[in-house]
């Protein structure tokens, strides 16, 4: 079940983000339109009516200037978006891999001294 709402919220979500809202709202509009002809037209001409682009309703208006101001976006936003995109883009710098430097002098013993004292048996308790 959580999957479920999980789903269904992620769905709506990018709906919303990718503008559905404004389609939805335009779907609401027309069957709006469609019932308010059909009441006194036939259907093929509240059909007709309804999609005529010189008459459309107060709610139709609203939807597009909404959906015509999203569509303008500041010019800060728009550059803003074009550097993110550039950087998203952009490739990594190749990586090299070299083998560390050691300057130890040859004087250095290279073996140590193994151990001279017994290891304590049973371990000590703290």
């Amino acid at each position: 079940m959580r999957h479920r709402i999980a789903i269904i919220s992620l769905v709506a979500a990018w709906l919303c983000a990718n503008g559905a809202v404004w389609d939805v709202a335009q779907m609401l509009a027309w069957s709006r339109m469609f019932t308010g002809y059909a009441q006194s037209l036939s259907m093929s001409d509240a059909l007709r009516e309804t999609f005529d682009t010189n008459k459309p309703c107060a709610m139709c208006q609203a939807i597009a200037k909404a959906k015509a101001a999203e569509q303008k976006l500041p010019q800060q936003q728009l550059e803003q978006t074009t550097a993110k995109l550039t950087l998203a883009l952009e490739s990594p710098a190749p990586l090299f891999f070299t083998t560390p430097t050691t300057n130890w002098s040859r004087e250095t013993p290279l073996v140590v001294d193994p151990r001279i004292d017994p290891v304590p048996l049973p371990p000590p308790r703290a």
